[in-house]
This record gives structure tokens, sequence and C-alpha cells, in this order.
């Protein structure tokens, strides 16, 4: 048993469950009205966001690179493909999410009577929505690599 592949596979794993928490938070503070402070903990909750995101991406690339199965079975196994996939997508639509918690607590903070509009509140629950749906196939991908589909 190689013990860099045991703690690259729990950092991974962990990060992973920590950023479906954060999709979850995020989706049950774009609920009703938004305060300022409650605009400031969705950025502070966001910025956590892009860090572990970041992080997952450095330990699943050191997983590929120094993990037990080698980097030939991610390269040529078309359904890590598609995890990445669902990755890369859950991160595109993060994006405007992200954007609009930044502007609406910038706004808030000079103006106390601040209320985030609601067709914009709407359109950000559809995307934090869509980020849930599809990151909920990450660890369908990676349940079936595990079982040694796609290679």
């Amino acid at each position: 048993m190689d013990t860099t592949d045991l703690l690259l596979a729990i950092a991974h794993h962990l990060l992973v469950f920590s950023l479906a928490g954060i999709i979850g938070a995020e989706f049950v503070l774009v609920r009703g009205e938004l305060g300022a402070t409650t605009l400031k903990r969705l950025v502070g909750i966001d910025r956590h966001y892009g860090l572990i995101a970041a992080l997952i991406v450095i330990i699943g690339v050191c997983r590929v690179f120094f993990g037990l199965k080698g980097w030939e079975f991610y390269v040529y196994n078309w359904v890590f493909w598609a995890k990445m996939m669902a990755f890369i997508i859950v991160g595109l639509l993060s994006i405007i999410p992200t954007v609009r918690f930044v502007s609406w607590s910038r706004q808030a903070s000079g103006n106390q009577s601040f209320s985030v509009p609601a067709a914009e509140l709407a359109s950000v629950k559809n995307y934090v929505r869509a980020e849930g749906f599809i990151f909920l196939l990450i660890p369908v991908f990676a349940a079936a690599m595990a079982r040694g589909y796609g290679y």
C-alpha cells in the first residue's frame, strides 16, 4: 500500500466533500432576502469555493502523476474526462454567482437600503442550482472510475 496515494486520495475526497458543502451553503443563502451581512458571508464562502476548487485541481493532478494507478489510467479513460468536464462546467457556472455576490456586496456596503434585484437573485439561484445538479455527476463518474469503467 502506498501511503502517498492514500494521503492524496483522502485530501482529494475531503476537498470534494467540502466543495459540495459550499455549493449547498450558497444554495441555502441565496434564498430569501439578502442583507449586507448575508452578502458579506456569501462573498467569504465563495472565496473559499475558489480556494478549495484550486486545491482539488492541484491534488487531482498529484493523484494522476504520483498515485498508484499511473497517469495512463486517467489519460485514456473516457469516464475520467467526463468527470473533468463536469468539474469544468461547475466551475464555469460559478462565475456568474461570484461576480454578482461581489457586486451586490459592494453596492450594499455603500447603500444601507440596497436590495438585490429579484431578477438577478432568481438568475443566481438558477446558476447555483445548475452547479449542484452537475456536481452530482462527479461522484457518479468517480465511482465508475474506481470500478474500472472507461479504461
